[in-house]
């Protein structure tokens, strides 16, 4: 059997500075570390239960088969601060009929990334016994 202790999703972006603007300005995730020097440096981000890494460089925009999947608090209020600061919506906040509240957006290099806000009735917030 395999022992995970730590777990990270890769991403290696065509022009990391402008990627590392979008990840830690636009989507404001806190930096875990960094490593190397100068432009081509790598940048770990923290990503909920699990990290974010932006390092090295790509020649091709990823396969469009990879997605992230980000859950936050409120979904609206995330809608208003993207398109606030100019970024592009794929598709805005809609209630899905499984019961999440989901809206896409696209990094730099075309990667879809799926906000998603799990309202307080759903069954992935019961937790029997408590």
């Amino acid at each position: 059997m395999v022992h995970v202790l730590s777990s990270r999703i890769l991403l290696r972006p065509i022009d990391p500075e402008r990627s590392r603007i979008f990840y830690g300005e636009h989507l404001g995730l806190a930096v875990h570390r960094e490593f190397g020097t100068g432009p081509e440096r790598g940048t770990v981000y923290f990503l909920g239960g699990g990290f974010l890494e932006l390092s090295g460089r790509a020649e091709e925009p990823p396969s469009p088969s990879v997605r992230l999947w980000l859950q936050v608090a409120d979904v609206a209020a995330a809608h208003d601060e993207l398109t606030s600061r100019g970024d592009e919506i794929v598709r805005p906040p809609v209630k899905e009929p499984w019961g999440l509240v989901e809206m896409w957006i696209a990094d730099p290099d075309g990667t879809r990334i799926v906000l998603v806000e799990v309202p307080a009735d759903h069954p992935l917030r019961y937790r029997p016994g408590i």
